[in-house]
């Protein structure tokens, strides 16, 4: 049996260009959430659950729209968050961006992926397919789980507005990672979130 886990980062919001912690999605955002739906329309989706900020509540509300037997649930565990903290083994070209992260945001973070990741990144009795709206730390944390890689390297792992990852877990194997920051569903004007643009 395999448990397929589609993780999808919000879309656009509106002006958060300007620093603003959260807000509603911006006309880019609102239209890369509806064809990434469009994309997904024909998956069996067994459950949804998004992050309660109100950018992922709105990409939620948006795709689940058009998948009318699918409700998304709102799930602490999908909060945008720091996994983890700095390590000695972590290159120090990181170094900065833990500057004005506290301890308590890191004990925090650390502790809501273990539980996300012990949610969602298990096997099934029977096949499954789960959607994720969360947030771009979240969604790297879940890609560095799949490839045990040390803690630090969900840093440098990017996610375009309503890119598309797709982890499959398996009961005797290991996860695998079926795509990551999928954007074929995205015309080049709508490819945004990213600190390196994809026009291609």
């Amino acid at each position: 049996m395999s448990h397929f886990i589609y993780l999808v980062r919000h879309g656009e919001q509106q002006d958060a260009e300007h620093g603003m912690p959260d807000g509603p999605l911006s006309g880019r955002g609102i239209r890369q959430a509806k064809l990434l739906a469009d994309r997904l329309s024909g998956v069996p989706f067994t459950g949804a659950w998004h992050s309660p900020l109100q950018r992922a509540e709105e990409t939620a509300t948006i795709m689940t729209a058009s998948m009318p037997s699918l409700d998304s649930k709102p799930s602490a565990l999908l909060f945008d968050c720091i996994p983890s903290g700095p390590t000695p083994d972590m290159p120090h070209a990181f170094d900065s961006f833990f500057g004005s992260v506290t301890r308590e945001q890191i004990d925090a973070g650390e502790a809501q992926m273990a539980d996300a990741v012990s949610e969602w990144l298990t096997p099934a009795r029977e096949d499954r397919h789960d959607l994720l709206i969360t947030h771009n730390f979240v969604i790297a944390w879940f890609v560095r789980e799949v490839f045990d890689a040390p803690a630090w390297r969900w840093m440098g792992l990017n996610q375009a507005n309503c890119g598309l990852t797709i982890i499959r877990v398996r009961s005797a194997k290991p996860p695998v990672l079926i795509t990551h920051n999928d954007l074929g569903h995205l015309p080049a004007e709508l490819r945004t979130g990213l600190p390196e643009g994809q026009p291609f």
